[in-house]
């Protein structure tokens, strides 16, 4: 919630600020919690090591299996 507050963060749509609302709040399950967090991970400047240990955390608890995982990975 800092973030918002400071305006340290920012969205690339309104469902991702809702869903950030929600989480902030307790309005949302976990695992549409963690279903969203996985479609937002990059790997952007990190080492690869560093972004599939980052995928694994993200994808636990979010009910994908196998071929969606691969999917959302690509």
């Amino acid at each position: 919630m800092e973030k918002l507050e400071t305006e340290e963060i920012e969205f690339e749509s309104a469902g991702e600020f809702l869903t950030e609302i929600r989480k902030e709040f307790g309005g949302e399950d976990e695992k549409s919690v963690k279903i969203v967090e996985l479609k937002k991970i990059k790997q952007e400047g990190r080492m690869m090591e560093e972004f599939v240990q980052d995928f694994k955390r993200t994808a636990r608890g979010s009910s994908y299996e196998r071929h969606l995982l691969i999917e959302e990975f690509k």
